[in-house]
């Protein structure tokens, strides 16, 4: 028989765990994946990330920008940004101890926070595109508020890709996607809630 301090602790976890879901908001929609912006766990979050990837062979990027308020203009602080993406291969290839979303979602992604400057940079290599070359190269990214709303935006896609015909009459979430390469630089700045439905 359960003790009462056992009993005790599984409720107020049980408790906690209800109370940190209704915190959180899905904004625009049904997004699969979306979960696991939570996935940090006790990784202390910063502005910076570099992805398992940066060291091996292939195109080294960085990836950067401002996150700002609605407003356009007010830098955001305390939002997280969470990306994943394709090895060199185009598969999501993950670890042979992948637990959650690392399980469909590979062994490349990261998290940062923003500071007061509401800078990022994320250090990677450029995606491969999917062996079936059934869309453009990309990398998934989902934003998740102080307020507690989360969803995700557009993905990064990038300029003189021969597949981004396939994306024609796309809804654009979360600002531009279509970006130049400079200098092994990616530069995207996002607004939060922008053409998100349901934001407000």
């Amino acid at each position: 028989m359960r003790s009462l301090r056992t009993i005790f602790i599984i409720l107020t976890l049980g408790l906690a765990t209800q109370t940190l879901k209704a915190q959180h908001q899905l904004k625009g929609g049904p997004c699969e994946g979306c979960e696991a912006v939570f996935e940090y766990g006790n990784k202390q979050l910063n502005p910076i990330d570099t992805l398992p990837d940066y060291d091996r062979p292939g195109p080294k990027l960085k990836l950067t920008g401002t996150i700002y308020q609605s407003d356009g203009k007010t830098p955001a602080t305390n939002v997280i940004l969470y990306i994943y993406h394709t090895n060199q291969a185009g598969l999501y290839a993950r670890t042979a101890n992948a637990t959650g979303w690392a399980r469909r979602h590979g062994e490349l992604r990261g998290w940062i926070k923003t500071d007061r400057s509401g800078r990022y940079i994320f250090y990677t290599l450029k995606p491969g595109t999917y062996p079936s070359r059934s869309e453009p190269a990309h990398i998934h990214a989902t934003i998740f508020e102080p307020n507690g709303k989360y969803y995700y935006i557009e993905e990064w896609h990038f300029k003189g890709d021969a597949l981004l015909y396939k994306l024609k009459n796309r809804k654009l979430y979360g600002g531009e996607d279509t970006l130049l390469i400079t200098n092994n630089t990616v530069n995207r700045d996002i607004i939060l809630g922008l053409n998100i439905p349901d934001y407000d």
